[in-house]
């Protein structure tokens, strides 16, 4: 399709310097005449046509600029830096005066993925993109290949998640804005490191809901989420909605060098197009940038979304797996509340290893009906495991991590299992700080609803009774959640391990899962060697076939002249058969 051939909408969206000292600015705004004031001059409009205007002046990199809409002064909907906040003035940037030095990068394949999810706000004191660098040799040395970092679309106030993010395109300023975040991937890929960004695009937060609204009709009542307004992306003037988030992403990977996205909660973009929008994304990412990955968060349990578009799918590189979390958790602890109720069997983590949907097509009594599909003829590595990120962590009442007695088994399934591990950050070192649900918003109103909705969560858990729930405003939370960096260097070593052993593992699905439901011992064959797991409160003999101990997670564990491993309570080891 050539530039002819688009709409005008399609066109490329937002502030582009031209290089002649010159930039564009190219608008949606369907009922009203925007002006284009830039400093303390106004600037006339011309129409293109489809509700889309255009104008292009002298201006520079540095220049703040704001439409003038009905009267009002609004940020860009396609804005990459907002100094002053979400309601302040948009500035222009260049991406062509950025210093790269990573023309040999060439991306990290999917099969080679290890990726460690981190929040730059509370990764470090400084609580920026540049702050991440001088830990990247670190985590590289580790066996991590990607970084996923948690949104950064800008979002209210100085701290948050990230989660209630409004512009799509803009990296959050507190963290360093896009200068910093480019130092960062720069740096990364020099450090042998994939950066994926985590990518927001179901909703906005609700304090820039309306000076969206203004340009047109972005969201829809047809549809509704969990968190905010749903998005228009598939009624009447749809189009620039559309084009307002895959520009967004094509400019993430184009400009910012990022190898992926990680799509929030798809299962939450609502399309009824010929082409849904995650199709399309994962469409115009791979052909902006071919190494670029497409992940996507779904609650669906649905393949389509990693299988091909020329086999009636999404075309998304790899989707996470939630439900090989619910089981490992379940069994390495006795939390049994809420969704994890209907896991905690032996047997839904042998599933979890052949088939990463456990709920594939079964009754979900959650649910109260069946739910999912099978994954069958998906490759493994196209599901994403963990046995902690920030939504298993931060959504719990104080945001405390995995028990200690529960760690070195619940890293050695996600690690050694097929599937494409994910670490969260500071886990592998046994991080005592927890991960808990902060804010700042600037509305009031907003700030107490989500206040006290975070009470309300948690008042009928029993496992709560009598805690208090931290107060999300407070910056004493924020504080609270910042990396002590205090280590158990047994656990690092252990992860370092598991990690370096996973690389003798064979690629592909797993050739067998025996289990013992009464006895709590899991094994799992992978080729030549063998995953034994005791998930019983005693120390027991499970049958290997082994020959040799290649690790453990625990001292304890010894192999047997007869081919058994007595492992202790919560262990796990990696054997090697007879040849």
């Amino acid at each position: 399709m050539t530039h002819a051939d688009l709409l005008p909408f399609e066109r490329p969206l937002g502030a582009t310097p031209l290089g002649d000292g010159t930039v564009r600015f190219r608008v949606f705004s369907l009922d009203h005449e925007p002006i284009l004031a830039l400093g303390s001059a106004e600037h006339a409009m011309q129409d293109e046509g489809s509700g889309t205007w255009t104008a292009t002046v002298a201006a520079a990199a540095g220049d703040d600029y704001t439409y003038i809409v009905d009267g009002v002064h609004l940020p860009d909907p396609h804005t990459r830096l907002q100094p002053d906040g979400l309601r302040g003035p948009s500035r222009i940037v260049d991406p062509s005066a950025w210093t790269w030095t990573d023309e040999e990068w060439r991306g990290v394949a999917l099969e080679e993925l290890v990726v460690y999810e981190l929040h730059v706000g509370t990764f470090t004191e400084e609580g920026t993109f540049d702050a991440v660098i001088p830990h990247l040799a670190e985590l590289a040395a580790l066996g991590v290949t990607a970084i996923e970092v948690l949104p950064v679309a800008d979002f209210p106030g100085r701290r948050g998640w990230g989660y209630d993010g409004v512009y799509f395109w803009a990296a959050h300023e507190a963290y360093g804005g896009p200068d910093g975040l480019q130092r960062l991937v720069d740096a990364a890929h020099a450090a042998g490191i994939a950066v994926l960004l985590d990518l927001v695009l179901n909703h906005v937060g609700a304090s820039g809901e309306q000076a969206i609204r203004a340009f047109g009709p972005y969201f829809t009542d047809k549809y509704s989420t969990f968190w905010g307004e749903a998005i228009n992306y598939d009624g009447e003037w749809s189009g620039p909605a559309r084009e307002w988030a895959i520009q967004a992403a094509e400019m993430w990977v184009r400009d910012l060098h990022l190898d992926g996205l990680r799509l929030d909660a798809i299962h939450a973009i609502f399309d009824q197009s010929a082409e849904h929008l995650v199709a399309e994304l994962a469409r115009r990412v791979h052909a902006q940038r071919w190494h670029a990955l497409v992940i996507a968060e779904s609650g669906l349990n649905d393949p389509k979304v990693v299988r091909d578009a020329a086999h009636g799918g999404w075309g998304c590189d790899a989707a996470w797996a939630d439900d090989v979390h619910h089981a490992v958790r379940t069994l390495v602890t006795d939390e049994h509340e809420g969704y994890y109720a209907e896991f905690g069997a032996l047997g839904d983590l042998a599933h979890a290893f052949r088939d990463p949907h456990v709920h594939d097509g079964r009754w979900s009594a959650f649910r109260k009906r069946r739910f999912g599909a099978p994954a069958a003829g998906c490759p493994p590595e196209r599901f994403v495991v963990f046995d902690q990120n920030h939504d298993q962590v931060g959504n719990r009442a104080l945001g405390d991590r995995l028990p200690p007695e529960a760690r070195p088994l619940a890293a050695f399934c996600t690690l050694l299992s097929p599937y494409t591990p994910m670490l969260f950050m500071g886990e592998e070192y046994g991080e005592p700080a927890p991960f808990q649900f902060f804010t700042d918003h600037i509305d009031e109103e907003i700030a107490i609803a989500t206040r006290d909705g975070r009470r309300r969560e948690f008042a009928s858990f029993a496992h709560f009774a009598g805690e208090t729930v931290p107060d999300p405003q407070d910056p004493g939370t924020f504080a609270a959640s910042k990396l002590t960096r205090e280590e158990d260097p047994r656990l690092r070593a252990l992860y370092a391990a598991l990690l370096r052993a996973r690389k003798l593992l064979p690629r592909g699905p797993v050739d067998g899962v025996h289990s013992d439901d009464d006895a709590r011992w899991l094994r799992v064959q992978r080729g030549q060697y063998t995953l034994v797991m005791n998930f019983a409160a005693d120390a027991q003999p499970v049958p290997a076939g082994a020959q040799r101990l290649v690790l453990a997670t625990h001292d304890g564990a010894e192999l047997r002249a007869d081919g058994t491993v007595l492992l202790p309570p919560l262990a796990g080891a990696l054997v090697e058969a007879a040849r």
